[in-house]
């Protein structure tokens, strides 16, 4: 073996370029963490970004205190079991709903990938938002950009070194503070939250470690392990690897424009010397948040942030080259040299997709307004006084609507059946309440045909109205038919 073929480093390593995505950008050969010192962005894409970020953070702080009808507008209380979405109550029984809605979502990830690629990872997605828009611009103003920041690690423990990155994760550790009940309020609501803090963390010890603890988690996301999350821990980055193809709209480097890269020479014909568009600056890369070089290709770590598209277009317009060398674009475009189109394919999928938007928001919406059952107790049996064959049902009613509701239980099938409840024939059922009680239902014994009889018995509103009906059986004497 020649030694230009030798091996430079520990195992795996090879100097060839087709080995390039052999390795995490994060990590050096001995898989200690190579630290990202992103330069600070800049340009149209990272001024939309920026809007949608504030957008978003501005919902995540505010819908807590939003409420619907009197309900918080999303509650996933799991301890207490209690759960509203858009400001409708769902309970254990409507968990078909809420599985019905995960399957859905999932579907809908899929084909959203396929045809835009991973713009959630880089717009939407909450880690991303939080640590660009938030810990990063503390970075920024705390340490200055990119050059400032790494001369400052790379500097000695003085007086400079420690008060910049004291003052940097003490806001760290509030601002992970301020996270975390922000979370516990979409999970207990804002008025316990509030009642917690002013009980202090000896009256409610448990919560405060469980406070303690997720704070920790996010400190520790947000000040260390960072774009790790996305690279090594986030399944999305590796299921976006198998549904992207030629027609997915992705950030990608227009190699066939760009090649062959070469640096920037004044007044030089670079058409004429076999040169693409591609000065080589590395402007794209050192501005990457998970320091990748877009000019490889697609790869796992990239989170499609916009970051290299702002970063080279600002240098396609300090040499007077068209912008648009790294930009959203498909593969299929690049190597056919084809203007973009949206195809049958992603109309059809888009399609899909709102469809699919629609299903979720009809199974969050189209609910009965209540939910009625009528159960034989265990060992219970009929009995016969006066001609009259009677049942006794244990009922539960869950009124599932915002307003109270008066009800009465009448028999729909078969005709002839009578009500006696131990209460009053009104049922007062206030908003999301569920309430349970014994009812007697009996029929004339001519009208009980066989041993053991369907029935269905409805519940009705002061209107008339069937809000529900159960479906149950019916006990009588042993009869021989023939």
């Amino acid at each position: 073996m020649s030694d230009d073929q030798n091996f430079k480093g520990g195992q795996g390593q090879v100097i060839e370029a087709e080995t390039f995505r052999d390795s995490v950008r994060t990590m050096d050969q001995a898989g200690k963490r190579k630290w990202i010192f992103p330069r600070k962005p800049s340009g149209r894409y990272t001024n939309y970004r920026t809007l949608v970020a504030w957008f978003l953070l501005a919902v995540f702080f505010a819908l807590p205190f939003v409420k619907i009808n009197g309900n918080p507008f999303l509650l996933i209380n799991v301890v207490d079991r209690q759960f509203f979405i858009a400001g409708q109550p769902f309970y254990l029984q409507d968990f078909f709903i809420l599985a019905l809605g995960a399957i859905t979502s999932i579907v809908f990830i899929i084909l959203f990938t396929v045809v835009f690629g991973r713009i959630f990872c880089g717009w939407i997605c909450p880690q991303t938002i939080f640590l660009e828009m938030i810990f990063r611009k503390i970075d920024y103003l705390i340490e200055g950009d990119r050059n400032k920041q790494m001369k400052l690690d790379r500097q000695e423990w003085n007086s400079e070194k420690i008060w910049k990155r004291g003052l940097k994760w003490f806001i760290y550790i509030v601002i992970s503070l301020i996270i975390t009940h922000w979370m516990f309020m979409y999970i207990v609501g804002y008025k316990e939250v509030f009642k917690i803090m002013q009980e202090g963390p000896f009256a409610n010890f448990t919560n405060f470690l469980v406070m303690i603890l997720f704070t920790a988690a996010f400190y520790f996301t947000f000040a260390w392990f960072r774009e790790q999350v996305c690279t090594l821990v986030c399944p999305y980055g590796r299921l976006q690897g198998v549904l992207i193809d030629k027609q997915t709209i992705n950030v990608y480097y227009d190699f066939k424009r760009g090649e062959n890269r070469a640096k920037w020479k004044k007044g030089e014909d670079r058409r004429a010397a076999g040169k693409g568009d591609c000065i080589d600056c590395n402007q794209c890369v050192v501005v990457c948040p998970t320091g990748i070089d877009i000019r490889n290709g697609q790869q796992l770590e990239c989170v499609n942030c916009t970051a290299c598209i702002d970063a080279c277009d600002e240098v396609m317009v300090k040499v007077g080259l068209p912008k648009g060398l790294i930009r959203y674009t498909t593969e299929d475009e690049i190597e056919k040299e084809k203007p973009f189109k949206f195809t049958t394919r992603m109309k059809a999928y888009t399609l899909v997709l709102l469809a699919m938007i629609g299903f979720l928001g009809y199974l969050l919406t189209a609910r009965g307004e209540m939910e009625a059952k009528f159960i034989k107790p265990a060992g219970s049996s009929f009995f016969v006084k006066e001609g009259l064959i009677t049942n006794t049902y244990n009922y539960t009613f869950l009124n599932k609507s915002n307003k109270d509701k008066v009800v009465t239980i009448k028999i729909i099938e078969p005709a002839h059946g009578q009500i006696s409840l131990s209460s009053a024939d009104k049922i007062l059922l206030k908003r999301d309440q569920m309430i349970k009680g014994t009812v007697n239902v009996s029929f004339p014994e001519k009208e009980i045909k066989l041993s053991k009889q369907n029935v269905k018995i409805g519940v009705y509103d002061q209107q008339g109205k069937l809000l529900d009906s159960f479906e149950t059986y019916f006990e009588g004497p042993f009869k021989l038919q023939f």
